[in-house]
């Protein structure tokens, strides 16, 4: 059965029982905690923690995960997988334990004909926690089971929470035996690759505080409301009824195996080392494409560092494999084939995923080579100083600055005798990550204790939001906040955070930054710093108190700066023109993954993989301007999800939405985007679009910035007020500047190649006094000079020159200049003095352990550079000593 329909079946199990179906959310959610969605409960959360009330009373789901804590394991089990699909079934006080086993037990042991899964029921055995006598039996009762095959477990296997104060309960899991050449007898207790566990039912019915671990934490009693969370893993379920040994076989993942084999020229099945780097392959090629899928894009932090390590290590493993060539033109479009029954948004979305990820395996090919490189001089360096080790810190700097990947420099340091301090690497890792950790908690929003916030929005509900239809309210202070908890009153000159019950505030979301404005009340005013929505539901604003004091209960006037507002609105419709400004001119894989705009500003993240031409970049200007002169209409409106996709909305990567969505459109069909910022009325009302710069922001990744409105006229005008400027210096018109302009470069470049030939004729005519004054050292004619303000080039000409003028008695000649502060040294021999042994190689190296640096050549010119000009002398002096021993 393909994994496709036993997706199907599931999802119309549950319906055809009154369940909602509920589309699975993006990998990427709007949970600080979490990187990716990693368990198919995570969109359901608000609901089990009675944060919001849900929509339905039952719901089911198939949910795409992404768990990042294995990766290494990958390929070396049958279990560890970075993407995997997680079917769910959900009720919030409606049904419990009996109508959880009920529907499991139907859908698992039901005929294949019947819409049901057709699992033998004797081989099916269950876990339940030792003390939920109950739910025995339950199952003894509906499914028929014999004590025998019903498990008691404890606490750590068999009970549920989140790790954190709030719901949990017992946990009853579904096991399936595989048969007795898979292990040893006696259930899941004994032996759990024979007994695969597919499914887990968990019975929330308790609120528990003081949690210390998993199986340590206090109960404070029944929940009011009874809720049924369940988790069924779709791979295991495909790999048990496809037969097959692990989740790298099923029809979804192999494909990717078999055709990896086929250009590799190497066979799966027969060699451990490649067979794990087969499931490597199929595994990351997998989860790369879902994470592209949903809006993540390469990079080097967080959720694009993932991706990166996803689709870097698979391409290394081809590599490994024996396959040189690019490896995901080739891998990816089969993997796309596999998963697009089921996600079909993947084929319409292929055009800008290609993109993406072969410019990352091109540029990681780039890195590869030029880390080689930098790993060559790093092993050679050691060696020539008998080392046997690459240091944590060698290790670290090729991984973080060159993208080198720690197992490719292991097996490089093996071929080459050598071993790797991988103790110091992992340690400098993790400071790294401290570092992060801690960058991240300082930044607002992310990972911050909610408990204040929650306690707010439980306490008066949600916030009553006004920013799309008014700049003031009259409003009623009911909390506030200072210094992570609340308190009676804010004094003059305090910065704190309020809860109003109406706001017209825009708090900060989908790129465009908060409003400014003011909170005014009887004796007192204070400043809108900021605006935030920590929790859902919730709007707090962040003041500084400018005058009096502002205490709970307070009626005040919460005012817009309307000119804030108005700079905002252009800016974010600014965003959506140049948006649609780029696909018109690039096409429609020029997809905005990103965004931020602020009153006058706006910056667009966008997907493409090279730099655009002054040609496209002007078009995209002039296509955003004549969106503005044609004075397009901006509309807003709410509708369903399935309806804005259907009208063809472009949704923003990266955001959550509900059921419901705002649609804005701009020009009708020209511009219709999922967005929930303000805007303005028609396109005439931006003012001007000004693209200031494109740059590159990752690999398939570029992001675009513009001003709006009057700084877009000012920004023009200062460019205008330049121009005049150098009309006046240049004696000329504006049109004739680039000209006149080219015309001083080339002069100035004749002028300075002049200067360098004087220069250089002055550094060869002092040579043959240079030349006149070397020493003799037991028979070798040896000159060190040091030549002032010389560079590289100069330096090897006056070398040779000095040598040339020595005649035929064996000679030494150390030249080294100083041009730009940086030592810059070459060694020149005769045949006379490499036929006593000496070597300019070998005396380069003398020359760059004093100066700083290194270098290297052969044995009659070797040249090298440094960092340390006053070191210069004792070079000199060093090589006269090593021709003296």
């Amino acid at each position: 059965m393909h994994t496709a329909e036993i997706r199907r079946r599931f999802l119309a199990h549950f319906e055809n029982a009154g369940h909602t179906v509920v589309p699975s959310a993006p990998l990427l959610f709007d949970d600080p905690n979490l990187l990716f969605v990693n368990a198919g409960m995570v969109p359901f959360k608000p609901y089990f923690l009675g944060q919001e009330t849900p929509p339905w009373n039952t719901a089911t789901s198939v949910q795409k995960c992404v768990r990042t804590l294995d990766i290494e394991e990958v390929g070396k089990t049958t279990r560890h997988g970075t993407f995997f699909q997680m079917n769910g079934n959900f009720s919030f006080g409606d049904y419990f334990k009996e109508g959880a086993i009920t529907h499991a037990w139907g859908l698992i042991t039901n005929a294949v004909e019947d819409g049901g899964l057709g699992i033998d029921p004797d081989t099916i055995w269950v876990t339940v926690l030792h003390t939920d006598q109950e739910a025995r039996e339950i199952w003894k009762r509906v499914a028929g089971l014999p004590d025998e095959r019903i498990q008691d477990r404890g606490l750590l296997d068999n009970y549920w929470h989140m790790g954190v104060p709030g719901p949990g309960g017992p946990c009853s899991e579904i096991y399936v035996d595989r048969g007795p050449e898979h292990g040893a007898d006696g259930g899941p207790v004994v032996d759990e690759d024979r007994f695969l566990e597919i499914w887990n039912l968990v019975f929330m019915q308790e609120e528990i505080t003081n949690v210390q671990a998993k199986d340590r934490f206090d109960v404070l009693g029944e929940l009011p409301n009874k809720n049924i969370d369940t988790g069924m893993g779709l791979e295991r379920v495909a790999y048990l009824l496809q037969g097959k040994q692990n989740l790298y076989e099923i029809d979804e993942v192999f494909p990717v195996i078999e055709k990896a084999s086929e250009i590799s020229g190497r066979t799966y099945g027969k060699d451990r080392t490649d067979d794990v780097r087969f499931r490597v392959i199929a595994d990351h090629v997998r989860s790369g494409l879902m994470l592209m899928g949903d809006g993540v894009t390469p990079g080097n932090e967080a959720r694009g560092y993932v991706l990166r390590r996803l689709l870097r290590r698979a391409v290394r493993s081809m590599r490994l494999l024996g396959y040189e060539d690019p490896a995901l033109p080739e891998l990816l479009p089969v993997s796309l084939e596999r998963m697009k029954a089921s996600y079909p948004e993947l084929e319409a979305d292929f055009p800008r995923i290609a993109q993406i990820a072969y410019a990352e395996e091109d540029a990681f090919r780039q890195t590869l080579g030029k880390g080689t490189q930098i790993f060559e001089t790093a092993a050679t360096a050691v060696k020539d100083k008998g080392g046997s080790a690459l240091s944590g810190d060698q290790a670290f700097t090729l991984h973080d600055t060159y993208g080198f990947p720690i197992d490719i420099t292991l097996e490089m340091a093996s071929e080459q005798g050598l071993t790797v301090d991988e103790e110091g690497f992992r340690a400098l890792m993790a400071e790294q990550r401290s570092r992060a950790k801690a960058d991240a908690k300082s930044k607002k929003g992310s990972h911050a204790d909610t408990t204040v916030y929650r306690a707010a929005l439980d306490a008066n509900g949600p916030t009553d939001w006004q920013a799309y239809t008014t700049l003031t309210t009259e409003s009623r202070v009911l909390g506030l906040i200072a210094e992570g908890g609340g308190v009676p009153a804010l004094g003059a000159g305090a910065i704190g955070e309020v809860v109003l019950d109406r706001t017209p505030f825009y708090a900060e979301s989908g790129g465009q930054h908060a409003d400014a404005g003011h909170l005014q009340w009887d004796g007192g005013r204070a400043e809108v710093l900021d605006v935030q929505r920590p929790v859902r539901g919730l709007v707090v604003h962040q003041v500084r108190v400018l005058d009096g004091e502002l205490t709970l209960d307070t009626t005040v006037e919460a005012a817009v700066d309307p000119e804030w507002r108005l700079g905002a609105r252009q800016a974010h419709s600014g965003t959506h023109v140049v948006h649609a400004a780029l696909r018109e001119v690039l096409g429609p894989t020029a997809l905005q993954s990103g965004s931020y705009n602020r009153p006058g500003y706006l910056r667009l993240d966008y997907g493409w993989s090279g730099a655009l031409s002054p040609d496209q970049l002007h078009g995209v200007e002039e296509a955003s301007n004549r969106a503005l002169r044609a004075d397009l209409p901006v509309t807003a409106q709410t509708m369903s999800l399935p309806e804005a996709r259907e009208l063809g909305a472009l949704a923003l990567f990266g955001e959550t939405y509900g059921e419901d969505v705002r649609v804005v459109e701009i020009g009708g069909p020209w511009s219709r985007e999922l967005c929930g910022g303000t805007h303005v009325e028609r396109s005439s009302q931006i003012g001007t679009v000004v693209i200031t710069s494109d740059g590159s922001v990752g690999a398939g990744n570029r992001r675009v910035e513009a001003l709006t409105g009057l700084e877009g006229f000012a920004y023009l005008a200062r460019e205008r007020d330049v121009v005049r400027q150098l009309t006046d210096l240049l004696k000329t018109q504006p049109e004739d500047v680039p000209a006149r302009v080219q015309d001083l470069l080339e002069r100035l470049k004749a002028a300075e190649k002049a200067a360098d030939k004087i220069k250089a004729a002055q550094l060869l005519g002092a040579a043959g006094d240079v030349a006149a004054s070397a020493k003799d050292i037991g028979g070798v004619a040896y000159v060190g000079h040091h030549a002032t303000g010389a560079g590289g080039g100069d330096v090897r000409t006056i070398a040779l020159d000095i040598r040339k003028r020595l005649g035929d008695r064996p000679a030494v000649v150390v030249v080294i200049g100083d041009a730009g502060d940086k030592p810059a040294a070459v060694v020149a021999l005769n045949e006379p003095a490499q036929s006593r042994g000496l070597s300019a190689n070998d005396l380069i190296k003398v020359v760059g352990d004093k100066i700083g640096g290194r270098g290297g050549g052969k044995a009659d010119v070797a040249q090298g550079g440094g960092t340390d000009v006053s070191a210069i002398p004792s070079a000199l002096a060093a090589v006269e000593a090593a021709l003296g021993a």
